[in-house]
């Protein structure tokens, strides 16, 4: 197969001047292994999908279970040995605990046997009577279905085949649709057998569940957050940035002093005795602090950039004179979050069968369990890696499209007639031909974005010549090679997807050359390209504070019998994966601007024959940063552009 390449032409209608942006000649597609590879992992989810659908049975945890193998509220098949399985629950959907007061773990699995019922008794039953009673007004059956209602009170069994009397008084609550008894030491009892001998991914899937509701409101929130977000930075001014950092700086310190009050609340509760508060209680320390430490330095960043705020502002105007060339890009965020929630939405599912998935092995008296599957959890961290992996490459695809109609309109002959439909051409063109581009790096950038950064900061401090050990530490690390990684893993950023769409080449050789071409032509608007981006980034912690608050106030509400911290940290990472796919147009319209503007300046000298393509926008914006920059960029001054248009030609290596 082959695809189009980046090599430009003169249109032979035109005058000299006047130059056409045309593939020139055609190219094999770029990183087909890697989309090989990204192909058969995909085989691989599709495998642990399918297992899970066969193996699992998330109703069990979405619902709850009796103890004959019969999920409640829903209809049942038999289960071969069970007599009491196979059983229509449609009309009973809460699990109710025969000695709720008495429970005990047996290999693993709850001693008292559970059935399911239409209603939770909200007031004490002393007697059989009051249990028969309470039957045939509500048509709760809190006896084994064995037993007639009319036998309650005759039946010589009634004494094992009922509650032991007498029955505490109880509410329904989310978490498996349990009835949970009030009484406070059957409450205190009850909780911390159930809980506490419960498994962790059971505990963390049943406290997902609990809050499912608020989750999904969340989530909600979050969509409306960042698409106000995205139209607040599409108006952008010196005075909204200003609001915005304020905002900012307010939410942080507010949701740190929260996160560290939970904590403190936490610490002073005498009745913290189950492993979901005390894990709560753990995950909100290392929340606090990881918050503070955050806030912290976000600070420091403001009151270090914050003279370069005028420039940022300019900056994003000129970004949004590019949208305004090709105003459906606004609209590819709304692609891009449809399929994150269809991903999204598809894992969790799959998770929740993975947890719930194990065979049924019939007990003493006809009682059903089920044993966990061997090897299941191996297949948690391929799930979790798929989660990574996909949604970057999800985020990949946009930027690739993105990066596609962008460089279209910027190299667009006529800027007031720019080309039709630039967004589905640039569809066309990854789906057919930079699908593994894409699949390479988005796997490439997430695993050595970390390693990177520590690297790139060790090497630049040891490379100060001040000190005899920095000296020696320094010529230590280049015999070892520590130059030449820095150097290899600092071209893997996202600048290599617009390189690849400009010269149709692999992700590592558009890698490089978006570096080399990036140092060598614009390395004195640097600086405003990343405060650019770090008042974009701004907007999106400013999403995920507002969502992380509302979290704190909607979870803490439940803390006793859930582990609402690793929803909340689910609901901080959806949200920020949210705001991102909103706002990452502004973020990445700007570095496609930068790195266009490179490639101009390499392929053109503003001469009559040669003029840059740049807008007039985008040209007085740069020379007024020159102006500011004079140390850094006297030898780029005498070359700015003023006039219009010209051949592009690809990247030089």
């Amino acid at each position: 197969m082959q695809c189009l390449g980046a090599e430009y032409l003169v249109s032979a209608e035109k005058t000299p001047g006047q130059r056409e942006w045309r593939p020139q000649i055609y190219r094999k597609c770029t990183d087909t292994a890697w989309l090989v590879l990204f192909f058969l992992f995909w085989t691989g989810l599709v495998f642990i999908m399918g297992y899970s659908v066969v193996a699992g049975a998330a109703g069990r945890l979405l619902f709850g279970y009796d103890s004959f193998g019969n999920v409640c509220g829903k209809r049942n098949s038999p289960v071969e040995g069970a007599p009491l399985s196979g059983q229509d629950m449609t009309l009973k959907k809460h699990v109710f605990f025969m000695n709720a007061c008495d429970l005990e773990v047996k290999d693993q699995w709850l001693g008292p046997t559970a059935l399911c019922v239409s209603s939770c008794p909200e007031k004490q039953l002393d007697t059989l009577e009051e249990v028969q009673l309470f039957a045939d007004i509500n048509g709760s059956f809190l006896c084994v279905y064995s037993l007639n209602s009319f036998n309650y009170t005759q039946s010589p069994n009634a004494g094992t085949l009922c509650p032991r009397l007498p029955v505490p008084p109880s509410k329904p609550f989310p978490l498996f649709n349990r009835c949970i008894p009030q009484t406070p030491e059957c409450y205190s009892l009850f909780a911390s057998v159930l809980i506490n001998d419960a498994d962790a991914l059971h505990r963390i899937l049943s406290g997902i569940m609990a809050g499912r509701d608020t989750i999904l409101g969340l989530c909600v929130f979050t969509f409306a957050l960042s698409l106000a977000m995205m139209f607040t930075f599409r108006f952008i001014s010196t005075l909204l940035v200003h609001i915005i950092i304020s905002l900012v700086i307010l939410g942080l310190l507010f949701v740190c002093g929260v996160l560290w009050w939970l904590y403190y609340d936490y610490t002073n509760d005498l009745s913290t005795e189950l492993d979901t508060e005390r894990e709560n209680m753990k995950c909100m320390l290392a929340f606090a602090i990881i918050t503070t430490v955050v806030t912290a330095v976000l600070l420091v960043l403001i009151f270090t950039l914050r003279k370069r705020m005028k420039l940022s502002v300019e900056l994003l105007r000129v970004t949004n004179q590019a949208i305004s060339s090709c105003p459906s890009l606004l609209l590819q965020p709304l692609w891009t979050f449809a399929a994150l929630v269809f991903f999204w939405v598809l894992w969790v599912a799959v998770l929740l069968s993975l947890g719930t998935a194990g065979t049924a092995q019939v007990l003493e008296g006809g009682q059903v369990e089920y044993k966990p599957l061997s090897g299941i959890r191996f297949m948690w961290w391929y799930h979790l890696i798929g989660l990574i992996w996909t949604s970057e490459f999800i985020l990949a695809c946009q930027r690739m499209t993105v990066a596609g109609a962008v460089t279209a309109c910027y190299f667009s002959r006529n800027q007031n007639d720019p080309p039709a439909h630039p967004i589905l051409s640039s569809l066309s063109i990854l789906f057919c031909y930079h699908q593994g581009t894409a699949a390479k790096g988005s796997i490439l950038i997430t695993v050595t974005r970390i390693p990177r950064v520590i690297l790139m900061h060790v090497y630049s401090t040891l490379k100060d010549p001040h000190g005899a050990w920095s000296r020696g530490a320094f010529k230590c690390s280049y015999y070892c090679g520590l130059p030449c990684l820095t150097r290899h893993l600092h071209h893997l950023n996202q600048n290599a997807y617009t390189a690849a769409v400009i010269n149709g080449t692999d992700f590592c050789t558009s890698a490089k050359d978006a570096h080399k071409i990036l140092s060598k032509n614009s390395s004195h608007l640097t600086s405003v390209n990343c405060f650019g981006n770090f008042v974009i980034f701004l907007g999106k912690v400013l999403v995920v504070c507002f969502t992380v608050f509302g979290g704190l106030m909607a979870f803490n509400y439940n803390r006793a019998l859930q582990v609402w911290a690793i929803p909340l940290l689910l609901v901080a990472f959806f949200a920020y994966i949210v705001a991102h796919s909103f706002l990452s147009v502004f973020e990445t319209v700007i570095d496609i601007l930068f790195l266009c503007f490179a490639v101009d300046l390499e392929t053109n000298d503003g001469s009559s024959e040669k003029p840059y393509f740049m807008y007039p926008e985008f040209l007085s914006f740069v020379k007024r940063t020159n102006n500011l920059n004079n140390a850094r960029s006297q030898e780029h001054k005498d070359s700015l552009p003023n006039e219009e248009g010209t051949e592009l030609r690809p990247i030089v290596r």
